[in-house]
């Protein structure tokens, strides 16, 4: 299967999360992208060095901007079940805008192709890190990075494509 590319539309999937209220919810990607622009990026793991202390910061940090630009919404996900994603969230309690998003079977990453097998490390199979912009579910930006780099798929990669 060939990964996601710019011009395609995103697949849909079913995502989990905890709402304002603490209550577990289940969505899919096309409810919560549907007719609006939005950033999806996803992560290896939750609680990850590069993750927690780059990635992550640097959309919650540009957020504002983000959405005067109008983005609609921030997706952040990661083959993590509901309640790990729940704990590292909390991790970022100046978080107003990020979503964050388990994909607890990695059936949406594997629908984007976007899977790393990092097995030989102990963690199973997790998500490339990558940073789409999608408008009414159509990429218009893929940053997709190759094995463990930070390099293209950060906050500012994607302002500079707005």
């Amino acid at each position: 299967m060939s990964p996601i590319a710019v011009g395609d539309v995103i697949p849909d999937g079913t995502v989990s999360y905890f709402d304002e209220q603490d209550q577990l919810q289940s969505a899919s990607v096309h409810s919560l992208a549907k007719g609006k622009k939005v950033i999806i990026f996803a992560v290896p793991g939750a609680f990850t060095p590069t993750c927690s202390t780059k990635h992550v910061p640097g959309f919650i940090e540009k957020a504002d901007l983000l959405k005067s630009k109008g983005v609609e919404e921030i997706l952040c996900v990661s083959v993590n079940d509901p309640f790990v994603m729940k704990a590292w969230a909390k991790t970022f309690p100046e978080n107003k805008h990020v979503k964050f998003l388990a994909d607890g079977a990695g059936k949406y990453t594997h629908a984007l192709g976007l899977e790393l097998d990092l097995s030989e490390k102990g963690l199973g199979v997790r998500s490339r890190r990558y940073a789409l912009l999608v408008d009414d579910l159509k990429v218009k930006v893929a940053n997709v990075e190759s094995g463990g780099e930070f390099t293209v798929s950060g906050a500012d990669e994607i302002l500079k494509a707005l």
